[in-house]
């Protein structure tokens, strides 16, 4: 099994905001939400310098394709009733330019997410799963509180460099993807390793694997391919329970 190809933008377009509401309720079911905090975004196939994404204020849990909002680099909202987050576009807009081959980018305030930033360390290869991760993290140290300003968002997108994950000082992680479903799994399964390394850390004294074996793994299950497949079941899943979101 392979992404999709599509015979036009629209064809294509739609398929991503599908994905970013899949990817929405995905969020909400596993309580990545805090509030109105949070945002994921889907680069416009036709339009590189525009991007998709949630409305301000909205439940991840109710976000429909209808919902979604179209913003583009200046912060501009092209087509959509709601407002955007400022920190979404701050963020967004600035990890998209710094990354053109990023489809998609995912941030939320989730727990273990949080917990893990305040350590201000990137993941060690402690599971399989965290070796994804494996020298493929950005670190950004310099928390300044709400994210309000591009500079701020730029700053970010160095600090993520060419990896599929950053982890914020005291704020969060942000993961990116060629594709929606590689963005939003990459965050799903950060955030489980961050808590399988606090777990760990907490219970004793954790062994890493060796760098060798950390690097293989990571190309057998950290490639942009299989971050989209990882993500099949779950796509799966939740466009049989809440299809309204294809609404």
């Amino acid at each position: 099994m392979v992404p999709p190809d599509f015979d036009s933008p629209a064809e294509e377009r739609l398929h991503r905001k599908q994905e970013l509401a899949a990817a929405f309720r995905l969020f909400g079911k596993f309580g990545f939400s805090e509030g109105v905090a949070g945002h994921i975004t889907a680069r416009d196939p036709e339009h590189p310098d525009r991007f998709w994404v949630n409305p301000f204020g909205m439940s991840f849990s109710q976000i429909r394709v209808s919902d979604l909002v179209l913003v583009d680099h200046d912060g501009t909202v092209v087509e959509g009733e709601h407002p955007v987050n400022r920190a979404a576009f701050c963020i967004h807009s600035e990890v998209h330019k710094a990354r053109p081959d990023a489809v998609a980018a995912a941030h939320a305030h989730s727990l273990h997410g949080k917990a893990f930033a305040t350590l201000r360390r990137p993941l060690d290869p402690l599971t399989q799963d965290a070796c994804a991760f494996f020298e493929d993290q950005g670190l950004y140290e310099d928390f300044r509180g709400v994210v309000n300003d591009t500079e701020e968002g730029r700053r970010i997108g160095a600090a993520l460099g060419p990896h599929k994950a950053v982890i914020l000082a005291n704020h969060g992680i942000l993961t990116v993807g060629q594709s929606v479903a590689e963005a939003a799994w990459w965050f799903i399964t950060m955030e489980r390793s961050c808590q399988a390394q606090l777990l760990a850390m907490a219970a004793g004294d954790p062994q890493h694997i060796d760098r060798e074996t950390a690097l293989q793994v990571r190309e057998q299950i950290g490639t942009p391919l299989a971050g989209w497949f990882q993500l099949r079941p779950l796509w799966d899943q939740i466009t049989a329970e809440q299809p309204d979101l294809f609404d």
